[in-house]
């Protein structure tokens, strides 16, 4: 196994049912994958870490998978982060250019920023993400980049993504104890539309509901930018505790039927559709009635999303007339709980919008098995590190740029 290499992309996804290390190469700015592991998760509950020594296990034994396979050594990750601890909202805030009017530079957008960002929080938040939706020049607004613009006053509409310090710190010592070296953390839901969303959706707007296991996680694109983010209790570990509670059997032998004979749509399935079953003697099993235990949980599902969008500032933030204009292009699902049949009809009827199944774009060399929706956020953070990768580059490259005019015209 060779050294750790300069060049190498790893991340790592702690999901509540399975724990992913993924990682890429890059050359001639683009990436090729390398290698990944995924093995069960243990010592999570509820998606956040309840024991911390069979989750430092899980993490090294996925780690070592991907070593393995990328014949090289990872020392450093990229985590995601999602759950019901996350938190997002909206800030308009920003300053005075002075008397007249003076062209804006770097610092000045910074300040804005800094303005917007200082909403009050309880002491245990950290912030996550600082997202710009849109910069608004003396209340001229739809501006993404007022640099070298000239104006009295400069203000920026901001989504700020908080998370629990508690929640993330103990991510992010999972993975230290593990041999991983933590660079960045990125919210799960906005690392899967990275990996499966397209510019257009984005644009005329967009809900990506990522469907983990204990909960699922929103983002949601309006004019290019996140303007909300959110979580709801409820993902795929449900529908199969349904199963196991309904039917009186094991989870184990209830999410193998789920996966298998599983439909969110009674009138989906034949009523004279039947399978025999061990559970533990012989019988007969309806598929109708598998059915019947699990549309009512699809259709809560949807319900919470619903209320998680009416409960935020949308209506007032974008000044549309009910929140669910604001999915222009519909709603995406991801994320292992999205691959249920009849999901995407009970999400079309639940929000009445367009709804498809988000897969994330194949890396170069990438195996087939990976262009799933359960691996939609691995693979869109390895892309989210990949930008913001090259975004710093491009910032350097231009600061030395800058330097050698500045040593130039010195001498």
């Amino acid at each position: 196994m060779s050294q750790k290499q300069d060049n190498l992309i790893a991340v790592l996804d702690m999901g509540s049912a399975c724990t992913r290390v993924l990682a890429a190469e890059l050359n001639e700015g683009a990436m090729r994958y390398c290698g990944h592991g995924v093995v069960e998760s243990a010592g999570m509950r509820k998606g956040l870490i309840a024991e911390l020594a069979p989750a430092i296990k899980a993490v090294k034994a996925a780690n070592a998978q991907a070593e393995r396979k990328a014949h090289t050594n990872i020392g450093e990750c990229v985590v995601g982060t999602g759950g019901m601890h996350i938190r997002g909202l909206n800030s308009t805030e920003g300053i005075d250019l002075g008397s007249r009017m003076r062209e804006i530079d770097k610092e000045d957008v910074r300040s804005a920023v800094e303005r917007a960002r200082a909403v009050e929080r309880p002491p245990d938040r950290e912030i996550l993400h600082l997202l710009p939706r849109q910069f608004i020049l003396d209340r001229q607004p739809g501006i993404f980049d007022p640099i070298g613009m000239v104006g009295a006053r400069l203000d920026v509409d901001l989504h700020i993504v908080t998370c629990s310090g508690s929640a993330l710190q103990s991510t992010v010592t999972c993975a230290n104890r593990a041999g991983l070296e933590v660079s960045e953390a990125v919210l799960e839901s906005i690392a899967a539309a990275e990996a499966t969303l397209s510019a257009d959706e984005r644009e005329l707007g967009v809900c990506l509901l990522n469907i983990g296991a204990h909960s699922s996680d929103l983002a949601v694109y309006y004019e290019g930018a996140v303007v909300h983010t959110g979580s709801v209790p409820i993902g795929g570990a449900h529908f199969t505790n349904d199963l196991a509670v309904g039917l009186q059997m094991s989870m184990a032998h209830a999410e193998e039927l789920k996966r298998e004979f599983g439909n969110a749509v009674v009138t989906a399935v034949p009523q004279d559709a039947e399978i025999e079953i061990a559970n533990p003697q012989p019988q007969i099993l309806r598929l109708r009635t598998l059915a019947e235990i699990l549309e009512p949980r699809a259709r809560e599902l949807f319900y919470f999303v619903k209320e998680n969008l009416r409960q935020s500032d949308l209506v007032d933030t974008l000044g549309l007339n009910d929140v669910l204009e604001v999915m222009g292009s519909g709603c995406v699902l991801t994320g292992g709980g999205a691959i249920l049949p009849g999901m995407l009809d009970v999400t079309e009827s639940q929000l009445r919008v367009p709804a498809r199944i988000g897969v994330p774009v194949r890396l170069s060399n990438m195996p087939a098995e990976l262009v799933h929706p359960a691996w939609s956020t691995a693979v869109g953070l390895l892309l989210y590190a990949h930008r913001t990768r090259v975004t710093k580059a491009a910032e350097n490259n231009s600061f030395r740029a800058r330097l050698r005019a500045i040593f130039a015209a010195s001498f």
